[in-house]
């Protein structure tokens, strides 16, 4: 199965086996994304990629602009290990690096969630390529994609065991929605993919077409 298969059989397992009342909450959350127009104010293709610089899961310093010196590079921002459909496109991007690799590309992917949870989402799916900690959005708010979650998720996520304010170390009940761009090596983002519904994600062999073109 490719990717888009993969999460709309864990989305498909979801609706079988959840409370009626806990999908339509989930689905209100992505309808009111929708409706405010987030993924339309997001970086698109054709802007200049805000530069950064965020630490590893080892709480190393990377940069963005030293990884564009060597070639291309894939940013995705995900919401948090937590995630399930987060692991699965994770793992899905893990067996892309060869494709990357081949192009001179790197991947960088990058969620709120602090250095510690970072390098267990790492170690977890078993990841070759950085995981960053954005604690505090501050990336993500560059790149347009943070949203305050609504008062009714904030309840649903807590009686869920998911607490965003310890995992993202920064007390808010705020995360990225899910987005992939590919950068080139003049800064400039070649290809965006921004989805307000999170169970969508890039898919690997579209993600390493637009690399393969800018290696041309």
């Amino acid at each position: 199965m490719n990717l888009e298969q993969t999460l709309d059989a864990r989305k498909a397992e979801f609706l079988r086996t959840a409370p009626a009342e806990r999908v339509a909450a989930y689905q209100r959350g992505v309808d009111e994304l929708a409706a405010n127009g987030i993924a339309q104010r997001a970086v698109q293709a054709g802007e200049t990629a805000p530069a950064f610089t965020l630490p590893d899961a080892l709480g190393r310093p990377v940069r963005l602009a030293d990884r564009l010196a060597r070639g291309p590079v894939v940013l995705t921002f995900y919401r948090g290990g937590w995630c399930p459909y987060c692991n699965l496109q994770l793992r899905a991007y893990q067996q892309m690096l060869p494709d990357l690799a081949r192009a001179g590309a790197t991947l960088l992917a990058v969620s709120p969630e602090t250095p510690d949870d970072t390098l267990s989402t790492a170690q977890k799916n078993e990841l070759a390529f950085d995981v960053l900690s954005d604690a505090g959005g501050r990336v993500a708010d560059a790149y347009r994609l943070n949203f305050e979650l609504s008062e009714e998720l904030h309840a649903l996520y807590a009686a869920g065991g998911i607490d965003l304010p310890r995992r993202n170390g920064d007390g808010r009940w705020q995360l990225p929605i899910p987005a992939t761009f590919v950068i080139g090596t003049d800064g400039k983002v070649a290809r965006a993919w921004v989805d307000v519904e999170y169970r969508n994600r890039a898919e690997p062999a579209e993600i390493a077409a637009a690399v393969a073109l800018l290696a041309r």
